[in-house]
Order: C-alpha cells, then sequence, then structure tokens
C-alpha cells in the first residue's frame, strides 16, 4: 500500500496524546518492531512483557523511522513524537485510522472461548464459501484472505497487524471475516474499536491461568468482547453455548440480541438426533423456525458445540440454511484438530491441539467412541505456563486412556522432568501403569510401536505447531510428520 498520512490527522484518531514537533510531518507507515521499520514509519514504542519497545527508539531511527509513538520522555528530539499514556492500546486507533477503518467495511464474526475457536471459525469461513461469498480468516493457523495464505504465530495478531489484514480483505472483496479473539488479545487492547457484527462464546474452561491469575479474572477477558458488537439496529448479534456454567453471566451484561446452542438446557438452536462415528458426526440443528440438517467430517460432540455455532452464526448472517449445510458438509478437516494419520495401518493415530484439561477431556471421550481396544495417549504439558493444570490433565488422562506415555511439550525454559512430576502427580491418582519418554519424537515413535489392530493412538497438546521450544531454542518439530514416519518405519519392519 503506498500512502502517507499527516501525523496530527493520525493522531485524531486518540482520545489522549500530545504532539512534540511537526504535526504536519507525512507518515508512510507504522511499525512496533524496530526491526522492520523503513524509512518515513512511526514507530510504537510498546511495553511487553520481556521487553519495552522504548529501548529500540534509536534503532528504529537509524532505520528511517522518522516519528514515534512514547510513553515517556526518551530524550530524543531529532524526530517527532506523539506522548501516549498506554503505546500498545495508541496503536490500535493509530493502525485503524492509517489503513482508513477497514473494520468499519466488513462484517467481522468474533468467536472466543477456551477451546472451539480455531474450529468454529473455519466452519463459518466454509459456510460463507459454500453461500458465494469470499471469506476473510484471522486466526491460530494462519490468515486468510479469499484463497490466499499468511503464516501468523499467535491466535490474535497486534492491532496493527489486524488492520493491515483487514485492509487487504477490503481491497481484495472480501464482505464478511471471521476472527479467533483471545482473552490476551482482549486484555492488550488487541481488537479495541473494533465493532462486531456477531460474537460468538464457546466455552469456559481452565487456561492461562499463569497470565490470568484466576478463572473470573480470565472470564473478565473474554466477556469483554460481548460489549463490542454493533447494536440491534445495525444487525448487532451474539451466539452463546447454553450448556456452559458461565453463559448466565454473559447473557446479564448484554446489549444485543442473542440466541443461545447446544444440547441440553433448552437452547434457541438445539442439536437433535445426534450421530457420531468414525466419518464423521450427523444430526439436525432444530429451532423454533427451521431445521437445518448438518453433516461433518468432524467427530466427537465437542464439535457439535462448534457447528451448532456457526449455524447460528450463519443464520445471523443471513445465509440460507441449504448453504449452511454445504458448508459444513464440504469441510474436509482443520489442521491438527482431532487430525487423523493414516498410513493404512489397523490402528488410529490421531493428533490433537488438546492443551487443557477441558480439551483433553473432549478429544479423549470421543477417541474413546471409535476406539476397538486400547487407547493410547501420548501427551505433556507447556513449560512457563498454568502449573495447576498439569496434574488436573493427568488426572483425566487416566480417566480416559488405556496406556500414557507421558512426554514433554514445549518445556521453555523449565526442567521437562519437572513438568512431567507435575502431570504424573494427576495419573498416578488414576492409578494405571504409565511410561515417561521426555524425548517427544520417542514417545510418538513408542506409542506407534505399541499399538495393534483396533487401538487408537491419541498425541494431543501440540496440533498444527510446527515446531518444539527448548530453552532459548526452536526447532522444528511436527506430530504429524513424526506419526507418518513412525508408520512407515514400523510398516517396514512389521
Amino acid at each position: 500500500m503506498d500512502k502517507s498520512i499527516e501525523l496530527e490527522e493520525l493522531a485524531g484518531s486518540l482520545l489522549e496524546y500530545d504532539i512534540q514537533g511537526d504535526p504536519f510531518l507525512a507518515i508512510t507507515g507504522i511499525e512496533y518492531d524496530s526491526r522492520k521499520v523503513k524509512p518515513g514509519n512511526l514507530f510504537v514504542a510498546m511495553r511487553g512483557m520481556k521487553t519495552d519497545g522504548h529501548e529500540y527508539v534509536g534503532d528504529a531511527i537509524k532505520r528511517g523511522a522518522v516519528g514515534l509513538v512514547v510513553e515517556e520522555d526518551v530524550g530524543e528530539r531529532s524526530v517527532s513524537r506523539i506522548r501516549v499514556p498506554n503505546a500498545r492500546k495508541a496503536l490500535a486507533g493509530l493502525a485503524a485510522r492509517f489503513y482508513n477503518n477497514p473494520a468499519d467495511k466488513l462484517k467481522i464474526i468474533g468467536v472466543t472461548g477456551t477451546n472451539g475457536k480455531t474450529t468454529t471459525c473455519h466452519m463459518i469461513a466454509e459456510i460463507l464459501k459454500a453461500s458465494g461469498k469470499k471469506p476473510g480468516l484471522m486466526g491460530t493457523l494462519y490468515i486468510k484472505v479469499g484463497d490466499e495464505t499468511f503464516p501468523t504465530n499467535i491466535t490474535t495478531p497486534e492491532s496493527l497487524d489486524i488492520h493491515r489484514y483487514l485492509a487487504r480483505m477490503v481491497e481484495s472483496g472480501v464482505e464478511t471475516a471471521v476472527m479467533e479473539v483471545s482473552s490476551h488479545a482482549l486484555y492488550f487492547g488487541r481488537v479495541d474499536g473494533i465493532k462486531f457484527q456477531g460474537a460468538i462464546f464457546t466455552n469456559l474452561s481452565q487456561d492461562h491461568l499463569d497470565f490470568h491469575g484466576d478463572m473470573d479474572s480470565y472470564f473478565e477477558q473474554k466477556k469483554k468482547l460481548f460489549g463490542m458488537v454493533k447494536p440491534a439496529e445495525r444487525g448487532g448479534f451474539a451466539l452463546l453455548n447454553s450448556d456452559d456454567a458461565m453463559t448466565p453471566r454473559i447473557i446479564k451484561s448484554l446489549t444485543v440480541p442473542f440466541r443461545s446452542y447446544g444440547i441440553y438446557r433448552h437452547p434457541d438452536i438445539r442439536a437433535g438426533d445426534i450421530q457420531t462415528d468414525i466419518t464423521g458426526t450427523s444430526f439436525v440443528a432444530e429451532s423454533k423456525e427451521w431445521d437445518v440438517p448438518v453433516h461433518t467430517k468432524f467427530m466427537g460432540i465437542f464439535n457439535v458445540y462448534n457447528a451448532l455455532a456457526s449455524v447460528g452464526a450463519g443464520l445471523g448472517l443471513g445465509i440460507p440454511p441449504a448453504f449452511i449445510s454445504k458448508g459444513l458438509r464440504d469441510l474436509p478437516g482443520v489442521r491438527g484438530r482431532f487430525e487423523s494419520v493414516d498410513k493404512g495401518q489397523q490402528f488410529g493415530v490421531i493428533v490433537d491441539y488438546a492443551h487443557t484439561p477441558d480439551g483433553l477431556r473432549n478429544v479423549l471421550k470421543s477417541a474413546k467412541t471409535i476406539t476397538k481396544n486400547r487407547l493410547i495417549l501420548v501427551f505433556g504439558c507447556g513449560g512457563d505456563r498454568d502449573r495447576t493444570k498439569r496434574s488436573i490433565m493427568g488426572k483425566v488422562a487416566a480417566e480416559y486412556a488405556d496406556y500414557i506415555i507421558i512426554t514433554s511439550d514445549n518445556p521453555r525454559t523449565e526442567d521437562p522432568m519437572s513438568i512431567i512430576s507435575d502431570i504424573r502427580s494427576g495419573v498416578e491418582k488414576g492409578n494405571m501403569d504409565y511410561i515417561i519418554d521426555p524425548d517427544r519424537k520417542s514417545a510418538i515413535i513408542e506409542a506407534v510401536e505399541e499399538a495393534k489392530p483396533g487401538d487408537v493412538v491419541m498425541i494431543a497438546g501440540k496440533g498444527h505447531e510446527d515446531y518444539q521450544i527448548l530453552g532459548d531454542k526452536v526447532i522444528h518439530f511436527d506430530d504429524v510428520e513424526v506419526a507418518g514416519e513412525a508408520l512407515g518405519m514400523k510398516k517396514k519392519y512389521d
């Protein structure tokens, strides 16, 4: 995008600011990473969890920054400055103004919750595609603009990247986009200023307590999304999982029309006649006004909820039921979400991102329904993250799996054996046999070697990730890839 905007006009998007220097300075771009700064750019010095952008002001100027956004006096007078109380929150307004407020030109569906965000977003995108619309998608796996795919390494990007890609969507003819909205994104203000056409709540269970501290604080961040929905007169709506205990608390704060979806507690959109097996799941999404037949290649009751949410989103956007059915039927799968690794073997191998107690329970329950013999589980927990969920996940594993291999996930800077010890304390409550192998590759190979006809091997925790974080190093590691190699080795020597 070749454009420029005057500093004063850009700053006009902020509620509180002080310009020091030339207010008519032409800004050709915005960056918050000093390494990406180009001549003519405005550098936003954000404070992060580990680094402070104010320390990189000099580097940004050397690379051509002509303006700065700062929270404090950095002693730099060679370029213009915008002084703000919070540079991270200011970035959202600056980015929206620079890219001509692209969010206002789109219908954006935001999906929040602990589990199910990625699958639900993909389902909605496929429904849009089935109805003849060019979808936009922003989430954990990647950013998609129609058929174009862009990499990402975070569930919800920083606000600058959000508006940059929303602008690209507008230019490409996208009218409706779907976005995963994480609790971190809401806490840090990455989606500040965006008015969502619809907001979806999937569920809430233990996760990220290392960051939020407790479940109430975690929930309060999730709840923020529902205060960012367009008013009813502009078609705004909310969709809430009626079977989740937190839904009544969201309803109390809602100012827009909402529908509930679920299976048990008399929801507005209910799943009836549910049938699930190794080929997928079928049911009828029922309401007072219509029935939508659903068949999806996704297995398990937890995916019934994801599909119900996407049905509700489609109807909220005015998409006819026939296209909703087609979209759900056409979606082949989502990377790392109950993904089957099939090399012609006589047992199942499934890779899933499940990394929370509730997520692990859901995938193991679903795997049990297709297991004729033993359910073999390989899993670990991430280091430098919520320690309290490790023993809980161990207990869940012992409740459902027949054979457990406890291994490493992304240990980061923690001792892998210390993480494994936390998990083991929960597994031992189930009074069952297990083995420990901190080498994830070796653990996966061991599980595949152990498997016999009728077994199912579940490899949980990393899903779509193609890396492993060991200390301060990031190495290539892909569960699907390793499982495939292990299957090839087993077939060769069987």
